[in-house]
């Protein structure tokens, strides 16, 4: 028998989406008679979930402080995540509905239909006038991305399609003016991902 066991890999996750799985596998572990001793409670996730949610808030407002502290609370996060995940491994009883009722999703066994993770912005760099190209690391078997941008006190417009990431490039903007995106991968089992979380630079 094929041995079921948790799907990890959350250091590809945005920091939101890290916030929402300690969120989902708190509650997955809160009174769950078959996971009754996660290394890190269901009390103790909730809180780290709060903390990490705040901590992007402030960090897309702008600040070296605010920014490090994010990321330190996303590494915190991660970590606590891999750790509760091992447990349920050991602890699944290679039971499919007791490792789901954690709030963990099992690993598939088709790469193709997995779940997509949001896209993560590890940078963005300026092109020709006018223009934004951000730098981003997405699952393999995405299949193209979908982006929208706003000035930083803005509305985001409609959304553009681009082909791989190598084509991610927003163009038409105001030199001067500094503007937040986010983008989406498309295809997975669901059909896409989730928006990213923000990404900022100042057109040139």
């Amino acid at each position: 028998m094929k041995k079921i066991r948790t799907r990890k890999g959350f250091e590809r996750l945005s920091a939101s989406d890290v916030g929402k799985t300690m969120g989902k596998t708190a509650e997955g572990f809160t009174g769950n008679p078959d996971l009754p001793t996660p290394p890190v409670l269901p009390t103790d996730l909730f809180a780290k979930k709060d903390a990490l949610d705040e901590a992007v808030i402030k960090a897309d407002k702008g600040g070296v402080l605010a920014t490090a502290r994010k990321d330190a609370l996303l590494g915190d996060g991660i970590l606590t995540l891999n750790r509760n995940a091992s447990y349920v491994d050991m602890e699944c009883k290679n039971d499919l509905t007791i490792l789901l009722s954690s709030g963990y999703e099992a690993v598939s066994t088709n790469r193709a239909q997995a779940v997509l993770n949001a896209p993560q912005i590890l940078g963005v760099g300026n092109g020709q006038s006018g223009e934004l190209k951000p730098r981003i690391k997405a699952d393999k078997n995405t299949r193209s991305f979908v982006g929208r941008i706003k000035p930083i006190d803005g509305e985001y417009g409609a959304t553009i399609s681009f082909a791989s990431s190598r084509k991610i490039l927003f163009e038409g903007l105001t030199a001067g003016m500094k503007y937040v995106f986010q983008l989406m991968a498309i295809g997975g089992s669901t059909g896409q991902s989730d928006w990213s979380d923000p990404g900022s630079g100042m057109a040139q």
